[in-house]
């Protein structure tokens, strides 16, 4: 790194464990430090605006696609950098953490792409944290194997942490370092050095969760800059694709591209963190009631608005557009395996058909799933990005419009979202980070959109409190007779305090550790 003005120093106080001084080097732990002597005051700033922005909204402040900028949508000339080696084609990805068995399942799957994913399938021990980095090492560092097109191994995507999360077990000066900060860090400085001139120009590939405006994105940009010079590595090495996962995102799509655009791998659906944050903003406005039932999410218009923007603003800008996990839950009593497979596959063909470009599955037994349904679609070509869809007209009214219809939930959903939220509780809190009911592996945000489903039905009293939480105490029940290690208690509470909250809780990860050693913790946002 080139010469600088002294920083503060980065302390561990994480217990030390096997090969983590493989990761946590003076140099690194240095680099880490210069990250946050960049964006630590940036990045608590964009926080705040989170806050005041949502309490606006909160207010009835509209929302609608952002005057300021409409000279970067009206323009039809920029585009971003085009597809990275490796990146071409990605029809299927998987998403998993970067444990040793889920990275080995993951690299075995024959999905084009590996999502290691920190922000939403890692486990929560500080160990987890060092040792993800501690696997992606490992698997960058195989001699054989290569990745990306004819390779024979997925390419790697790291997902960090959202900006919202704090690494406890790393400050400078006693205050924590920004999770986001250290898993983008720790992992670009660890793959730079590994670069041979002859491997020179390897890019790393990121996947940006949470982001909520073009603000966010700008940050990420400053830091990828930054990270580049620091290591003295080429601009554009860093390629991120952003997921479009919050309501107010959604608004911003063309923006976030054009912010990341030397850098952008296009745009990723997510629309389980879509659904929760349209619940979180505006959950409270009857209006905005969510319809309850599980088989009408590819047909709402509000969705079917989402897809369609997301494809024509990548496509428009020559990015890539992808698909997301299912968003639909499964319900308790349904056949194993065969329902999820057969709503995995509606929701993938409905992704080909419109014209994404590929998708995302959590589950390796999916991967072939996904393939042939993209095989089928793409005819022998990498991606769809030709497909420009000029004819998609999406105003906010679109995206905002949902159409309610049953008045009261049904039990079997109320029943399946207590399931699902109660055994990610107690994964997250046993230090895993996902779980698979039905085929379809339920991770933070299936988790949190079934937890705002039914604060949002508590709130509008389309369920009474004492008939929700004796479904509660009996999925709890069954969750103990299933595992009697679970933590089923300790799940069951997190669940209650957060149902009775007059807001609907930001994220229950950082607060669900806060009682316990915690990996991170969430800022209030």
């Amino acid at each position: 790194m080139p010469p600088h003005t002294p920083t503060p120093r980065v302390t561990v106080t994480g217990p030390p464990g096997d090969r983590h001084d493989e990761i946590l080097t003076p140099e690194a732990l240095e680099f880490l430090a210069r990250l946050d002597h960049a964006f630590a005051r940036r990045r608590r700033e964009l926080l705040t605006a989170r806050r005041d922005r949502a309490d606006r909204l909160a207010s009835g402040s509209p929302l609608d696609f952002p005057r300021a900028t409409s000279a970067v949508r009206d323009d039809p000339h920029w585009r971003v950098t085009p597809p990275a080696p490796g990146l071409a084609d990605r029809r299927v990805e998987i998403v998993a953490a970067p444990t040793p068995h889920a990275a080995a399942e993951a690299l075995a799957s024959g999905a084009r792409v590996w999502t290691a994913d920190f922000e939403d399938t890692a486990g929560a021990p500080w160990a987890d944290v060092v040792g993800g980095q501690l696997v992606l090492l490992d698997t960058g560092a195989r001699p054989g194997d290569r990745h990306g097109p004819g390779g024979g191994l997925p390419s790697v995507v790291v997902r960090p942490c959202g900006w919202h999360l704090e690494e406890e077990h790393l400050t400078v000066d006693g205050r924590p370092l920004s999770a986001s900060l250290v898993d983008f860090g720790l992992y670009f400085f660890h793959h730079s050095r590994r670069r041979t001139p002859a491997g020179a120009g390897h890019h790393v590939h990121l996947s940006l969760p949470k982001l909520e405006n073009r603000y966010e994105a700008r940050l990420w940009n400053d830091v990828f800059l930054l990270a580049q010079n620091l290591l003295g590595v080429p601009l554009g090495t860093v390629r991120a694709a952003a997921v479009i996962g919050t309501v107010t995102a959604a608004f911003e799509m063309e923006e976030i591209l054009y912010e990341l655009r030397e850098h952008s791998a296009g745009l990723g659906a997510d629309r389980s963190g879509y659904l929760f944050s349209l619940i979180r903003t505006f959950g409270h406005r009857a209006r905005f009631l969510l319809p309850d039932r599980a088989d009408l999410a590819l047909t709402a218009p509000f969705l079917r608005a989402y897809d369609e923007l997301l494809v024509r603003t990548c496509h428009r800008r020559g990015a890539h557009a992808i698909g997301g996990p299912t968003t639909r839950p499964p319900v308790p009593g349904s056949s194993p395996g065969t329902a999820g497979r057969t709503r995995v596959r509606a929701e993938k063909e409905h992704e080909a058909r419109i014209g994404f470009d590929g998708s995302s599955v959590a589950d390796p037994g999916l991967v072939p799933l996904c393939a042939e349904v993209f095989d089928r679609h793409l005819t022998g070509r990498p991606h769809q990005i030709h497909r420009t869809l000029d004819s998609v007209r999406v105003r906010a009214d679109d995206l905002l419009t949902l159409h309610r219809t049953a008045p009261v939930p049904e039990t079997a959903r109320i029943r399946a979202d207590v399931a699902v939220t109660l055994r990610y509780f107690d994964a997250w809190l046993r230090g895993t980070g996902t779980v698979p009911p039905d085929a379809v592996l339920a991770d933070a945000a299936g988790a949190e959109l079934a937890r705002a489903r039914l604060w949002q039905w508590l709130r509008q009293r389309l369920v009474p409190q004492e008939r929700l939480f004796g479904l509660i105490a009996a999925e709890a029940a069954a969750l103990t007779a299933e595992r009697p290690d679970a933590l089923a208690a300790e799940a069951r509470e997190l669940l209650e305090r957060s149902l009775v909250s007059r807001e609907l809780p930001a994220f229950f990860t950082g607060e669900a550790l806060r009682p316990r050693v915690a990996r991170r913790t969430g800022v209030p946002s």
